[in-house]
């Protein structure tokens, strides 16, 4: 990652983000309700847990033929991707709920999904949310050297694949958050003292690492293990719940950051960005299927990407209804507002984008 600092332009001569925040506030308070969340997100809550646990409740007490146990434990997976999307995600926003003691609670939720908080504050919450699509900045578009996300990246000839190869590698995603990626984003992040929010002291932060990492592997690998079930089974069971969740999270992180309609805006060689931090994220950021229910419900509202980033600290329950103040004042001061109609046009337009991104640069 470069060490660069970037600087965002503090130039916005029509307000925007100014006449923005003040209709977000304007609709609460018209409304009388919390920016946090609601009923509908603690039943959601409920729902994605019950996705998560009760199919492994069953795989550990009842005897099932192997493809009822693959099946429960591609269930796992979805409960995981669901439980990190709708209750982790907003939670460790500080959105979740008004109760600082909620937001925790409910955060915590990322030691039993293989993650740690730490780690994924710094990452998401300060690397992603402010340096959006800018390569060598925000690490959601590095992928190593495999997969190239920006046209920014390094070219390689083998990219010339990526288009077939991509979707296949997107399920290790959380394989590789409970194996290697903790360890490597704790040693990186400490060393440049990054953090969201208070620092956290060296040997506590390694310290909570390793025993969420023991814990993790207890209830995942050893309790399965202790009920009998061979090792085999609990390796593979163990693969397809992490590929089910890593295929759900890469996909739909992708659709809203690497497409066509996206910009992968770079600074200047003293690292001066050309827009203000509100209007960058309309440029990197795009919606899709706003209108299907299911995707709204499951992904925990982040197929309204643009409101998100504009407003991390609003519950997503609440951006299907920001939308349109979102779009409308976007149109009026004549800014981008990204967005695909459905869940498979987005699908189809990354695809394009890796064929795109996936050709040496002198022909792209």
């Amino acid at each position: 990652m470069s060490q660069t600092t970037i600087k965002y332009s503090r130039v916005d001569s029509a307000k925007f983000f100014r006449t923005l925040n003040k209709r977000i506030n304007t609709y609460f308070k018209e409304k009388n309700i919390k920016k946090t969340g609601n009923g509908q997100l603690y039943i959601k809550t409920v729902v994605m847990f019950v996705l998560l646990i009760a199919p492994l409740v069953l795989v550990l007490t009842l005897p099932m033929a192997w493809w009822a146990q693959i099946i429960c434990m591609i269930v796992v997976g979805i409960g995981m991707a669901g439980v990190g999307m709708n209750v982790m995600h907003d939670a460790n926003h500080e959105s979740f709920s008004s109760k600082k003691w909620v937001n925790k609670l409910m955060g915590s939720s990322i030691y039993i999904l293989a993650g740690n908080d730490y780690n994924w504050k710094v990452q998401h919450n300060v690397l992603h949310h402010t340096y959006t699509n800018i390569q060598g900045h925000d690490e959601d578009i590095d992928a190593g050297r495999i997969i190239r996300f920006s046209k920014h990246a390094k070219w390689h000839s083998f990219h010339k694949y990526q288009k077939y190869y991509a979707f296949f590698l997107y399920g290790l995603l959380t394989v590789n958050w409970a194996i290697t990626t903790d360890f490597k984003q704790t040693y990186q992040y400490l060393k440049r003292k990054l953090s969201y929010g208070k620092m956290p002291h060296p040997a506590t932060q390694w310290t909570k690492l390793i025993i969420g990492k023991i814990i993790y592997y207890a209830i995942w690998v050893a309790l399965p293990l202790f009920v009998g079930i061979v090792w085999w089974k609990v390796l593979i069971g163990f693969f397809i719940m992490h590929y089910t969740a890593g295929i759900i999270l890469s996909v739909i992180f992708q659709l809203a950051h690497v497409m066509p309609n996206t910009e992968m805006p770079m600074p200047d060689e003293v690292g001066n960005m050309k827009n203000t931090w509100a209007i960058h994220q309309l440029f990197t950021t795009s919606n899709f299927a706003p209108k299907n229910w299911l995707v709204r419900f499951y992904t925990g509202g982040l197929n309204y990407q643009v409101e998100h980033h504009l407003f991390a600290n609003i519950s997503h329950v609440h951006y299907k209804k920001l939308a349109e103040i979102v779009k409308n004042t976007a149109k009026e001061f004549s800014l981008p507002y990204n967005e695909y109609k459905t869940f498979r046009r987005a699908v189809i337009e990354h695809y394009k984008q890796l064929e795109v991104l996936g050709k040496k640069p002198s022909i792209a």
